[in-house]
């Protein structure tokens, strides 16, 4: 590999020969290290690579890479600081030319070390919410079973009926919470399995509009455009989405929320769904964060985690879901399904 090549990788590269003088360097190692690419080939490693800890030991002396086992290949990722201070991950390849023989060469690499530093407060963060989203329903359980425990023969029918139903509800929000979180864990590492087959979309969104205008007061309006074709998609996922964007929008809104289904206009191969509804609707500056984890508005609760798995669901298909203005004031939020190209086939059920 030549530099001009190495200067084409993302991270820093810092390569040295068996005496341990520089043989290669690209563009992003010389500007973290604060040296010249031409001036750092031939010099010894150590001066090349300025890393140090927080107790100033350099890299190369508390790695050694020339010497220890001869059975080492390999040094794991470290956290080392720059010059400036800058906090970088480092690894190193020892190369070899036999077993256990010496090391011939030495190539590491240097990455900037905010990535992690920003995944351990997002893990912090999720840790966190996930913690209080938890609390709050266990804490109902324990609290109504005790309660039965200890006063058992002073409540009455009727009491004990009470409590054993919200004791219910609070562990029926608990699966809840843990399945989104499944579905949150599959989407992130890309896992998620789908099943698709042309299924009916209008027919989907029928049952979404059944199964939610019994259990709210807010009006469900629903209007389809004939002669629709089929869409590619499973089906189950595709009643989640539903289910997931009517609630969110009979939770926030006010007033009657209307859903449509039709050719999407921005690509006729697709059909959207657009589901809005008659509240504050949602700010262009806030728009970009309503399908990250742990979103939630002002009003309504939630745990955060539904838009994010509607995004994901429907990118996963090969969709797009958007969100913006109802005419007229609300919000508006569009998912668009890809057609099935063999609408012939039977519906799954």
């Amino acid at each position: 590999m030549t530099v001009d090549a190495l200067d084409l990788l993302p991270d820093g590269v810092l390569v040295a020969d068996a005496g341990g003088q520089v043989t290669a360097i690209n563009a992003v190692a010389a500007r973290m290290l604060d040296v010249a690419p031409a001036e750092a080939i031939g010099r010894p490693l150590p001066e090349v690579l300025a890393l140090t800890d927080h107790d100033a030991q350099a890299w190369t002396d508390a790695n050694t890479p020339y010497d220890g086992l001869r059975t080492r290949t390999a040094v794991p990722e470290q956290a080392w600081l720059l010059p400036d201070g800058t906090e970088v991950l480092v690894t190193a390849r020892l190369h070899r030319g036999t077993r256990s023989g010496p090391v011939e060469a030495v190539a590491i690499s240097l990455r900037s070390g905010r990535g992690r530093a920003r995944l351990d407060r997002d893990r912090s963060d999720l840790v966190a919410t996930l913690a209080h989203e938890l609390r709050s329903p266990l804490t109902g359980v324990k609290g109504f079973v005790h309660a039965l425990l200890n006063r058992w023969d002073k409540l009455n029918d009727e009491q004990k009926k009470l409590m054993l139903t919200t004791a219910g509800a609070d562990a029926d929000r608990l699966s809840r919470l843990i399945a989104e979180l499944l579905d949150v864990a599959r989407i992130d590492t890309g896992r998620l399995q789908l099943h698709r087959s042309p299924i009916d979309l209008a027919l989907r969104v029928s049952r979404v509009h059944d199964s939610i205008a019994v259990a709210t007061s807010t009006p469900i309006e629903v209007e389809v455009a004939p002669d629709l074709p089929k869409v590619d998609a499973d089906p189950d996922k595709v009643m989640q989405v539903l289910a997931n964007v009517v609630e969110n929008a009979v939770r926030h809104g006010d007033g009657t929320v209307r859903i449509s289904v039709d050719r999407w206009a921005e690509d006729p191969s697709y059909l959207a769904v657009a589901v809005t509804d008659e509240g504050e609707g949602i700010p262009v500056e806030l728009r970009k964060r309503v399908f990250t984890k742990f979103w939630t508005a002002s009003r309504g609760g939630g745990s955060g985690l539904g838009l994010y798995i509607v995004s994901g669901l429907v990118k996963a298909h090969g969709g797009v879901v958007t969100v913006d203005d109802r005419p007229g004031g609300g919000a508006r939020v569009v998912t668009a399904w890809p057609v099935a190209e063999a609408v012939g086939e039977t519906d799954a059920p």
